[in-house]
């Protein structure tokens, strides 16, 4: 055997080509596969869909410090960084197994069907499931995906070492190189990329037709006059410096912290209520207009993500129109633990699944706990829970501020664990006192002379009664108070600092109607939200 018998083969140049557009195709599949899902799916449930199953099963699988790392990170946009990762993940599939089915045809193809295995599972095990047709979606996009690249690798030029005679060669009629139609593949390439265009398109425009009936039920809500109005907010409730947050948070720009990747949009006409569960004497199925009927209340209430960090923007205050909830549970028969009542956790779950518990004594306490039916003036945007979500003010929303709701039971907290507590935080929350300084922003300069200093502080349900500035290692200087709206709402402060050239570091304290100062402890927000002391670092010049 001669030296050059002994050199490996080097792979040609034709099997690069086919290597490469083996990954076309495996491309091309993938595409084909998540729209014709996207297609089955605005048949079946948007929610049904690969990408969304997928994500909503990553969801509830990602630790809770990731989770957190993300919310921190990424804010409202989570869920779309989510999704873009899910389809940037799967694009290397694609391309992976469509250059393995280059060389192994049949398994490649087959290999796809891995993306119906997946999807149809993450669906099928979604809390909200309506059965196996949340399946389908996933098995009919991988079937047309794995035909799809068994089709275009039959059309690659054929596997094996060119002979000198081959390169180049090509036919007037097909552009045939070594018996590879080249025209053939890019014809059949072209129309599975519109096709899946088309498909793609058709699919989102059905989804969104699909909810049209809900945007159509929210369009014809006309919220009652409430029989029980919010008192004028004082006039003093402002402090008329620029850079504080408004009092009321638009609702374009309230905070949004969910789990769901497709926001449910519920039909009102549709929609119910059930009220079940220990205690309750009379079960009950109530519909919207059963609530609109009974009296309703109007109350400003601030609530806040138990994600939100220290200084951080998961806060807001709005005006919300409801149903006092407390007064249907005594309805039902329902009694406080501690007038002798079997249950001590509300359970609300909404329509995508997601269970969140309120302690029953703080609901029936005498707060201004609610089935909330408007926000500032209109119904509930779908983005914040239309028709119903429910409200309880002092708790964080993880334990209180279910949307989209649509069952309420009444349990124990030894016999059930909510979504996030079953995810390592805590049962019962209620909100911490917090104060953040809204300006000056962090590392701002400012002119010397006076700089106002300003921002908010809350302490739902017990009320802020004093705020502090400290400038540097300095003594704690009070603040002036905004008027106070109630003691549910945030309160806006401000400080006329006479500052100084330099860098300095600007530092609040808030202290609530019970007496308790802010704690300087800085804690994460798992398991039952942040704690410590906001400062920003400014430089006068």
């Amino acid at each position: 055997m001669s030296d050059h018998d002994k050199t490996p083969r080097q792979p040609s140049a034709r099997t690069w080509t086919r290597l490469g557009l083996g990954a076309l195709g495996g491309l091309l599949a993938g595409g084909a596969a998540l729209a014709v899902a996207e297609l089955a799916a605005a048949a079946v449930r948007p929610q049904s869909g690969p990408v969304v199953a997928v994500g909503a099963a990553a969801i509830d699988r990602t630790p809770t410090a990731v989770k957190d790392w993300a919310i921190r990170t990424f804010g409202a946009d989570d869920k779309l960084v989510l999704q873009l990762g899910i389809l940037a993940v799967l694009t290397l599939f694609a391309l992976a197994l469509g250059a393995f089915a280059a060389r192994h045809r049949r398994t490649g193809a087959a290999g796809v069907l891995v993306f119906g295995v997946v999807g149809a599972a993450a669906a099928l095990g979604r809390p909200d499931s309506t059965g196996v047709t949340d399946a389908l979606p996933s098995v009919l996009g991988a079937i047309a995906g794995a035909a799809l690249l068994y089709v275009l690798v039959g059309l690659l030029p054929p596997a094996g070492r060119e002979t000198p005679g081959e390169r180049g060669e090509q036919t007037e009629q097909g552009e045939q190189g070594g018996g590879w139609d080249r025209r053939r593949f890019v014809i059949a390439a072209t129309a599975a990329a519109a096709a899946s265009a088309g498909a793609g398109v058709l699919g989102r425009a059905l989804s969104g037709a699909g909810g049209r009936e809900a945007v159509a039920s929210r369009k014809n809500v006309t919220l009652p006059p409430p029989g029980s109005r919010a008192p004028a907010v004082p006039r003093r409730a402002q402090v008329g410096v620029d850079g504080v947050s408004s009092f009321f948070t638009p609702n374009s720009d309230f905070y949004r912290v969910d789990t769901a990747l497709v926001v449910p949009k519920v039909d009102a006409a549709t929609w119910r209520l059930r009220v079940h569960g220990d205690g309750v004497d009379r079960e009950r199925t109530l519909t919207f207009d059963d609530l609109l009927r009974r009296e309703l209340i109007e109350r400003d209430i601030t609530l806040t993500c138990v994600s939100n960090e220290v200084g951080g923007p998961y806060v807001g205050n709005a005006r919300w129109i409801g149903v006092r909830l407390a007064d249907l549970l005594e309805e039902c028969g329902v009694r406080r633990p501690s007038q002798g009542g079997p249950a001590d956790q509300l359970v609300a779950r909404s329509v995508d699944g997601m269970t969140i518990g309120s302690p029953v004594e703080d609901v029936m306490d005498g707060r201004d706990a609610m089935l909330a039916l408007g926000m500032n003036g209109e119904p509930l945007p779908f983005d914040h829970g239309f028709p119903v979500r429910m409200l309880v003010p002092g708790l964080y929303g993880y334990v209180s501020a279910c949307k989209w709701i649509e069952e309420i039971e009444l349990t124990t907290f030894d016999a059930y664990d909510a979504y996030w507590v079953k995810r390592d935080w805590a049962r019962e929350a209620p909100v911490k006192t917090q104060s953040r300084i809204d300006t000056p922003k962090p590392f701002a300069r400012p002119k010397g002379g006076t700089v106002m200093v300003a921002g908010v502080a809350w302490a739902q349900h017990r009320g802020i009664d004093k705020v502090e500035i400290r400038v540097d290692d300095g003594p704690w200087r009070e603040a002036t108070l905004a008027a106070e709206d109630s003691r549910d709402t945030w309160r806006q402060w401000s400080y006329a600092w006479p500052a100084t050239k330099g860098g300095h570091t600007l530092t609040v304290r808030a202290t609530d109607r019970t007496g308790e100062v802010q704690t300087e402890r800085r804690t994460r927000t798992v398991p039952d939200g942040a704690s410590g002391w906001h400062s920003v670092v400014v430089t006068v010049e």
